[in-house]
């Protein structure tokens, strides 16, 4: 995902307490919000300490409760706030209730399994250890800091959050610049039914803000951006020895193989890399299509992808982008892809009309230009014909990124998309993988580490508690100053009876 702007754009009129959010296709205000400086994002971690024993104390069954009553507020809202995401995010209504929706499935598989995946664990001993009961018990850090993005803006952060609160954390929450309407509308909506105590908090501002709350003295830090930037909070985070997760950038690719279903590749290629105006960390970027379906894809692809339209109706409409400097990064991608010998087969510079870009896809791009190297976050897609899948795989995984990827074939998609180096993959459909409230979301590589969403992300946002408890004396005790001559005697004849003979 790409750096979020550190300084003031069209989207936000500053002054030196507030900020204004804005309609990014009309340049509407949304609402006001404040700056909040270092000493403000300190007296919101401290109230959140102060609530964390309360919200631990009430256990998997009271949190799941409280978080199962969030839920159906968001649901009773949808409206709402599918509207508020298309004024301030700039998708469109059907595209903004889809990510709400992805959101409330993965709150209610949180809320319903937390207990099963973070209650305590009985772990099996050996024979050495016999005496003993071994369990193990997850404990919440305490106060999570949550630093969210502005494309996907309810359900990229809400992993982190929901995870966390689940776990039994206090969340102190730093919307994007960019879209804070939207994440101080879900943490009102979760006040409504946790009022007691300021368990989900929201602090604004800009990067500054963001940093404050990295050294505020929160238990961990979940991250969302580009590597760079990454890389500096991560930084910041071990000056005091803060873990962090972090889920950064993409460059996903996907494969079509000589079996594919082509309208379903085609359809699915278009939604992730168009959609949201390609401003999706798992968006499809990059297109491998098999030497002997190339032809026919590319045909059905531009046949497709000239219907769309930036800024038209739905639902072959979708939206503005977000920020200027974007923008300005696909014009690079586009205009330098062109200058390597690269050719336009739908669209070009044309396209890029600021807030729009309308599609452009991309062929003979090289494997080197930034097109094909580096995250674009834009409506483009780069068609590259390859021998078959193997050189496909191979492609795929030559670069830094390993987020998220796809693969369409009828009878080997279960053996490319094992080859693929990334956190996520959908064989024969694009992002399933995000709807499956149960199934971690995360990166290898530049792509981050850590992850939200399933049992790896509650276990994400909590610390393991080994514990063992003597329920008899042992036959002989070998850890003493004070054993009997014939305690190591015994040990090592323990060791030899269960190590000797099985090692050679």
């Amino acid at each position: 995902m790409t750096e979020q702007p550190a300084a003031p754009d069209h989207r936000a009129a500053v002054s030196r307490t507030t900020f204004d959010s804005v309609d990014p296709a009309t340049g509407a205000m949304v609402a006001t919000f404040p700056v909040d400086g270092a000493t403000e994002v300190r007296d919101a971690v401290a109230r959140a300490r102060a609530a964390t024993r309360w919200w631990d104390g009430l256990g998997f069954d009271g949190r799941g409760r409280r978080l199962a009553a969030w839920r159906k507020a968001l649901h009773s809202s949808l409206d709402e706030l599918a509207d508020l995401v298309h004024r301030e995010n700039g998708k469109s209504v059907d595209e903004a209730t889809l990510e709400i929706g992805a959101h409330l499935d993965v709150l209610a598989w949180a809320s319903a399994n937390a207990g099963r995946v973070l209650g305590t664990r009985r772990v099996r001993r050996g024979l050495i250890t016999s005496n003993q009961a071994a369990s193990v018990t997850y404990r919440p850090y305490g106060v999570v800091g949550v630093i969210g993005t502005w494309n996907w803006p309810v359900y990229t952060p809400g992993g982190a959050i929901v995870s966390a609160l689940a776990a039994g954390n206090c969340v102190v929450y730093k919307p994007s610049e960019l879209t804070p309407a939207i994440g101080r509308f879900v943490v009102d909506a979760f006040t409504t039914v946790v009022g007691e105590h300021p368990v989900l908090s929201t602090v604004t501002g800009f990067g500054p803000s963001g940093a404050a709350l990295c050294s505020a003295g929160v238990d961990k830090l979940s991250f969302v951006g580009s590597a760079a930037t990454g890389r500096t909070v991560m930084a910041q985070c071990a000056t005091t020895l803060t873990p962090v997760v972090l889920e950064l950038g993409g460059k996903d690719a996907m494969i079509v193989a000589d079996d594919a279903d082509l309208d379903a590749a085609v359809d699915g290629a278009l939604w992730l890399g168009v959609g949201n105006s390609g401003q999706t960390c798992i968006g499809t970027e990059r297109i491998y299509v098999t030497d002997r379906v190339y032809d026919a894809f590319l045909d059905k692809l531009t046949a497709r992808a000239r219907r769309l339209t930036a800024g038209g109706p739905e639902p072959c409409g979708y939206g503005p982008m977000l920020s200027p400097g974007q923008i300005e990064t696909v014009r690079r991608h586009v205009q330098d892809a062109l200058a390597r010998g690269g050719r336009a087969v739908v669209g070009g510079p044309e396209s890029v009309r600021p807030p729009f870009i309308d599609p452009i896809v991309l062929v003979d791009v090289p494997d080197d230009a930034p097109a094909m190297a580096e995250e674009t976050f834009g409506p483009t897609l780069v068609v590259t014909r390859v021998r078959d899948t193997d050189e496909a795989v191979a492609k795929a995984n030559s670069g830094p990124f390993g987020l998220g990827a796809s693969v369409f074939s009828r009878h080997h998609g279960r053996r490319i998309a094992a080859g693929l180096r990334v956190g996520m993959v959908s064989v024969n459909n694009v992002m399933v993988f995000t709807a499956v409230g149960g199934l971690p979301f995360g990166g290898v590589g530049d792509s981050g580490f850590g992850r939200v969403h399933g049992a790896d992300g509650l276990r994400e946002f909590a610390w393991p508690k080994a514990m063992t408890v003597q329920q008899m004396a042992p036959p002989f005790n070998p850890m003493s100053f004070f054993r009997g001559p014939s305690a190591i005697r015994n040990y090592r004849a323990l060791i030899r009876m269960l190590h000797g003979r099985r090692s050679r």
